[in-house]
């Protein structure tokens, strides 16, 4: 074990003699004038003479304590010289601040004078031990007194310039931080700091890179460590200063308690280990050490970049398995500061806010979140994040709700305004570390509920443009159902008037039994069709008879008016109510544009791959433009009553079939309407036949 110590000790010595050295030449060969580059080079160069010296003959010769004083008096003029010339805001006077810098000088002298005198005693005398205590007395007091100046320079810099010199001054800090550990250590325990003698030289290797990226002329490219590595390598440190506390603790209790030691040792230990244990994972313990360091090593208490990334990715996470928007825009905000719960309340008709959804908070009483329309309106106007400690400020609004302050969870109420209109406002619990709503708080949290409010105004514009369009297939197929109606009618209507006439008459009275079952089941159907259950998906296109519908449709309206039948069809592939209805549209039509004694055809036929239905009247006709215009457009209609649907709905119902309707027509001469349908393949002929 000695001698590995020993290798790492000699070789990491080494590795920093050539760092300090190529970093102090690399200044020099800049050719500065500034006296504080300078010096810094001739720190850098002593540095690396001492630790050369340490690589070569180890920490028990006599210049390796010189050489070490030295290497500190060069650190600390090169700090009084910045100190000087640097940019800093005074903190004191100089004078002050100058006694503190003469008497740690003071402290290396005599120092220096004492390393001197007790390399030339015998080793049993008391004289050496003494002088040997009162030597690592010294070295400690000379960190103490380091650190102090170092944190003074850092202090004393203006705060838009600390940049500047942050690398350097904490790469001082660590060297004095590790020579007072070592020091004490030694100085309770001086058999038991070989090993980190050993260490500094790897530690001090470690240091010259940051001593070098401090130096950067160019300062815009910084590296700035992340909040996340921030926090993980202050509480490495924290554990690292832990277990040094410990090992101290037990170098004490041995000195002292004597034959107790190791029971005692013992103990201590196991009642340390325990208590990390159980306090570091507690999150209490975790949200004070994170409220902490952002309160006295950060700047700003957030980290907006990251926060504003996960604000985003938790609002916007895909997935089926996602939380409803409600709760994950609770969630966002909740998570901006450490809230363990949210609630979201939106705005109601009447202006108040009410309960819509909550994240993680627990309670059944969520029929009592409201929040009452004159305080609403109030944050609406100003735009206030209420405190609930503290209440409104303007008292004439209203007070805090009772529910809200009866409520020891509640923490603070966010507005979410969304182009001045408050859409509603999310009411955060109190975090594990409570404290008060300060200026960065409610800055950032007006950001993000802007930011929510305008996620939740999108998803309710969303929601009422599907309302749209479901009122909307809904009026359309009433318009068409309302066209079904009229025709019913016209047909009930002259069914009434016959009877009349033709009550008395047998077969009459059959064919009125038959007219009205046939009307009521396409009421029922009409009905069915209408429903907001039915999703008006039509049966697959089969193989179907087009005579015996065209046949059927022709029996239905011959008591109406004249109606020839001729020709014959071949199967053609559609749905048998679709072609139905078309057919009804288009033989109503034609019944109404023509004369009571001028017939209406009904022409079956088949061209090549094309099922082929004609409706023929000898009525007023249509003009080419209306045609083009006009004929297949909604709500455009030619007749007195006419809804203007009857066409339209017959060509959409074709084209969802693979078919088409052609027009032709001529002013005073009549109009020729032809379905046409796709024929039925040979294999659906055979299956239709068996």
């Amino acid at each position: 074990m000695g001698t590995l110590l020993q290798f790492v000790g000699d070789w990491g010595h080494a590795l920093a003699a050539v760092l300090f050295a190529a970093i102090g030449i690399f200044i020099l060969r800049r050719r500065d004038d500034g006296i504080d580059q300078r010096m810094l080079a001739v720190a850098l160069l002593l540095t690396s003479c001492w630790s050369l010296y340490v690589s070569f003959g180890g920490v028990d010769k006599p210049l390796t304590g010189i050489g070490e004083n030295i290497r500190n008096a060069a650190w600390l003029l090169l700090l009084f010289i910045m100190l000087r010339r640097g940019p800093a805001d005074r903190v004191g006077s100089m004078v002050a601040i100058g006694s503190v810098y003469a008497a740690v000088a003071g402290l290396i002298l005599l120092q220096t004078f004492t390393d001197l005198i007790w390399r030339q005693l015998p080793g049993a005398s008391d004289l050496h031990r003494a002088l040997v205590q009162v030597s690592l007395s010294l070295h400690m007091m000379t960190a103490v007194g380091s650190l102090m100046l170092v944190h003074h320079l850092y202090v004393s810099w203006p705060p838009q310039q600390r940049g500047r010199v942050a690398l350097l001054l904490g790469a001082l800090a660590a060297m004095w931080t590790y020579d007072f550990n070592l020091y004490v250590i030694g100085y309770f325990a001086i058999d038991r700091a070989s090993e980190l003698y050993a260490l500094r030289g790897p530690m001090m290797a470690m240091l010259a890179p940051v001593i070098a990226a401090g130096m950067r002329r160019d300062r815009a490219p910084q590296v700035q460590l992340s909040r996340a590595l921030t926090f993980r390598a202050l509480s490495l440190i924290s554990i690292t200063l832990y277990v040094i506390l410990i090992a101290a603790a037990a170098v004490a209790i041995e000195l002292i308690a004597g034959p107790y030691a190791r029971a005692i040792q013992i103990g201590c230990v196991f009642f340390m280990a325990v208590s990390a244990l159980v306090l570091l994972p507690s999150p209490r313990m975790r949200a004070m050490w994170k409220v902490q360091v952002a309160k006295h090593v950060f700047q700003h208490r957030y980290d907006y970049r990251t926060e504003w990334m996960r604000f985003g990715d938790t609002i916007g996470r895909p997935g089926s398995d996602a939380p409803p928007l409600g709760e994950r825009v609770a969630k966002a905000v909740a998570d901006i500061t450490d809230s363990p719960a949210a609630i979201l309340m939106l705005r109601s008709d009447d202006g108040a806010l009410t309960f819509e959804t909550h994240w993680n908070w627990d309670g059944d009483l969520f029929h009592e979140v409201v929040v009452p329309a004159p305080l609403a309106l109030l944050i609406e106007r100003s735009g206030w994040i209420i405190d609930i400690d503290r209440g409104p400020t303007r008292q004439e609004a209203g007070d805090t709700p009772d529910w809200m302050r009866a409520d020891p969870r509640a923490w603070a109420l966010v507005p979410l305004i969304h182009f001045g209109r408050l859409i509603g406002a999310i009411l955060l619990a109190r975090p594990l570390m409570d404290r008060r709503l300060d200026w960065e708080d409610l800055d950032m949290l007006r950001t993000a509920g802007r930011q929510a409010a305008s996620y939740l105004s999108e998803a309710q514009g969303q929601q009422a443009l599907d309302d749209a369009q479901r009122f909307d297939e809904f009026n359309r197929r009433f318009a068409f159902i309302i066209h079904d109606v009229k025709n019913l009618v016209s047909q009930l209507s002259l069914l009434a008037r016959n009877a009349e006439r033709h009550a008395d008459n047998a077969d009459f009275r059959a064919d009125m039994v038959l007219t009205l079952r046939e009307s009521v089941g396409k009421m029922n159907d009409m009905l069915a069709r209408l429903s907001q259950h039915n999703k008006g998906r039509a049966e697959e296109p089969r193989p179907m008879s087009l005579d015996e519908v065209a046949a059927r449709v022709a029996r239905s309206r011959s008591g109406q008016h004249e109606i020839r039948l001729t020709g014959s069809a071949p199967l053609a592939l559609a749905d048998p109510a679709r072609v139905e209805q078309i057919i009804i549209h288009l033989l109503q039509n034609a019944i109404d544009a023509s004369a009571g004694d001028r017939p209406v055809e009904i022409r079956l036929g088949g061209f090549e791959q094309w099922a082929m239905v004609e409706v023929i009247d000898q009525g007023r006709g249509m003009s080419a433009e209306y045609i083009r215009r006009d004929l297949f457009k909604p709500f455009s209609s030619s007749k007195a009553g006419g809804f203007g649907i009857g066409a339209f709905e017959a060509r959409a119902l074709a084209q969802s079939m693979g078919g088409s309707i052609g027009v032709e027509s001529k002013p005073g001469v009549g109009s020729r309407f032809t379905l046409r349908l796709p024929t039925a393949p040979r294999e659906g002929v055979r299956g239709e036949a068996a």
